[in-house]
């Protein structure tokens, strides 16, 4: 028997209800529904393109109005089912201590485990199917910063938080330690209230940033951003930003961390996010010896990887320079002096100098 006009919108509440639990048996720590109406977050888009915010990213414009037309993107889309997940896997106190040890490789803690996006896109093909088992089939598609979706804009939406002055989503009682991730579909179910934004007047992530990538609340410069340098920039990482990325080999969560809204977050569940190959403690001349067959095998399943082995040697041979003098660092720059890599090569000779070495 068909649903009569009468009972759709009570049915279609229904399904929500259940969407949300089926989320949270998943692991989702929360899930949340949007509609499509991108129009601010549009806005706010143009203007960080024009401003060349985003760098060498170039695919934050190649695609056109679908980043903030999710039904351009996936033809027939009227909502978007928007989940977070945890995936802090220590304290802050714990972060803070390693990133004071000079010698230590700091990895931001989101590429500490398991590469994200297929931990996160096998969930959500999880709900989508559960969904499917309860209705039949339908039309929809995941994603998890796995195609140009504003994923901050659609999570705030959703009422799964609102979006910091660092750019990040902020949960009340979460803070902002989490993933996100997203299924477009042309359900038509019931939207959530956005929440309120609870920044107010702190700028501790403003103040925090090393390189003062934050140039305004809600505006990231991504070309100073630490994350943007050693993750997302290919080419020479600049001069002057250099001496300011201290042991940051791989992203930076200083504004995270600082945030006081995380005194709430929950440290992970998932053993998928827990540290691997000892990541969370090694040091940067343990790593700077990594051959590429090395790099490779240690970073299999792990967002690291798409750095490669030339990015991974550059970023270690500033955080190297930036290091206190030893023999022992000095020997390991110039063990790379003579890399096949001229980028490799210009990063250990400026790190050498910084060591005090012609």
């Amino acid at each position: 028997m068909s649903i009569s006009e009468k009972d759709q919108p009570k049915a279609a509440f229904k399904l929500a209800e259940k969407i949300k639990h089926w989320g949270s048996a998943l692991g989702f720590q929360q899930t949340g529904i949007a509609d499509v109406d991108l129009t601010e977050a549009e806005g706010h888009l143009k203007h960080w393109l024009k401003a060349g915010f985003h760098g060498e990213m170039d695919y934050m414009q190649r695609h056109g109005s679908k980043r903030s037309h999710p039904e351009e993107l996936v033809p027939g889309t009227i909502r978007v089912i928007s989940v977070r997940m945890d995936y802090s896997p220590e304290q802050r106190t714990s972060m803070q201590e390693q990133l004071d040890s000079p010698l230590d490789a700091y990895i931001s803690r989101y590429a500490l485990g398991r590469d994200y996006h297929k931990v996160m896109r096998g969930r959500l093909q999880q709900l989508a199917s559960r969904i499917e088992a309860e209705i039949g089939p339908f039309g929809y598609r995941v994603f998890s910063d796995s195609a140009p979706v504003l994923e901050k804009a659609l999570a705030a939406k959703a009422g799964l938080g609102w979006i910091g002055k660092h750019s990040n989503l902020i949960h009340r009682q979460s803070g902002s330690w989490f993933f996100l991730g997203e299924i477009y579909t042309d359900l038509p179910l019931p939207v959530d209230t956005p929440v309120k934004e609870n920044c107010g007047t702190c700028t501790a992530c403003l103040d925090i940033c090393p390189t003062r990538a934050i140039v305004a609340p809600y505006q990231v410069d991504a070309r100073r951003c630490i994350s943007y340098l050693t993750i997302e920039l290919h080419g020479p990482i600049p001069m002057e930003f250099r001496p300011l990325l201290g042991n940051r080999i791989y992203g930076c969560d200083d504004c995270q961390m600082v945030c006081p809204w995380n005194r709430f977050a929950k440290l992970t569940v998932e053993s998928d996010f827990l540290p691997r190959q000892g990541l969370d403690t090694a040091q940067l001349i343990e790593l700077f010896a990594w051959e590429e067959e090395t790099f490779l095998r240690k970073t299999e399943g792990s967002a690291i990887r798409r750095i490669g082995h030339e990015r991974w040697l550059r970023n270690l041979a500033v955080a190297l320079g930036n290091a206190p003098y030893s023999e022992a660092v000095c020997a390991a720059l110039l063990a790379r002096e003579s890399h096949p890599s001229e980028s490799v090569r210009e990063h250990v000779r400026w790190a050498l100098g910084c060591q005090g070495l012609p």
